[in-house]
């Protein structure tokens, strides 16, 4: 069931991985762990630049194969997840004012939502495990679209079910193949550099503000 449109309705639309938890450098070694595993190595920065955005059985798909039956895909999707979770647990936490921010937000009246290329089980790992479920109107993952970003499914699926237009989103991201997917939304962007250096997302004219935590945004001219 969607929620019907509110006129005006403003959304916070957040990507998961390396937007709400600063964990990007632990799913890339996990990554690495994974192809090691298979006499295959590649570069972290590259690989970021390429796949951060994408589902992990697209990336499977285009390293390994598109030839791989989607029981095999799933099957090794689950062992780097598994790899990346036992990686990530000592250190998860909220990025540097993510809580304040939504506080604020909320009580503004303004609608929360994820979109994420995250499958369930990590979906569970990182709002469960942080206990942040219970403030999102909708949360969007890669069980529930056929297409990783660039492609904007994820982000239009979470304002439709948040009830807020394209239009009236704004998308927080740290990977330029998330910024492109929010571009190709109709929706504005708000990139965190806690993964890569705001040059790297000069290309884009959809984003209105490059930070390196939320603590540094000023939440109420967002709103505005």
């Amino acid at each position: 069931m969607t929620a019907a449109m509110t006129h005006g309705a403003r959304a916070f639309i957040f990507d998961m991985d390396g937007t709400i938890v600063d964990n990007m450098a632990f799913h890339t070694r996990s990554w690495i762990t994974f192809f090691e595993r298979r006499g295959r190595v590649i570069d972290a920065d590259e690989f970021f630049r390429a796949t951060a955005g994408r589902q992990g059985k697209e990336i499977i798909r285009s390293h390994m194969g598109e030839h791989l039956a989607d029981e095999e895909v799933a099957t090794l999707n689950h062992e780097k997840e598994a790899v990346y979770r036992e990686l990530y647990q000592p250190h998860r936490k909220t990025v540097e004012g993510f809580e304040d921010l939504i506080a604020v937000a909320k009580a503004s009246g303004v609608k929360l939502a994820v979109a994420t290329a995250a499958p369930p089980a990590n979906i569970a790992f990182t709002l469960d495990g942080l206990d942040l479920r219970r403030h999102f109107d909708a949360i969007v993952g890669a069980a529930d679209v056929a297409r990783g970003k660039p492609h904007p499914d994820v982000f239009l699926k979470a304002a439709q079910q948040a009830g807020v237009a394209p239009e009236h989103a704004i998308v927080f991201e740290d990977a330029p193949l998330g910024v492109e997917a929010a571009r190709r939304a109709g929706m504005r962007a708000v990139v965190l550099t806690t993964t890569l250096p705001a040059s790297a997302f000069a290309e884009f004219d959809n984003i209105v503000a490059i930070v390196n935590d939320f603590s540094e945004l000023d939440v109420e001219a967002l709103i505005a």
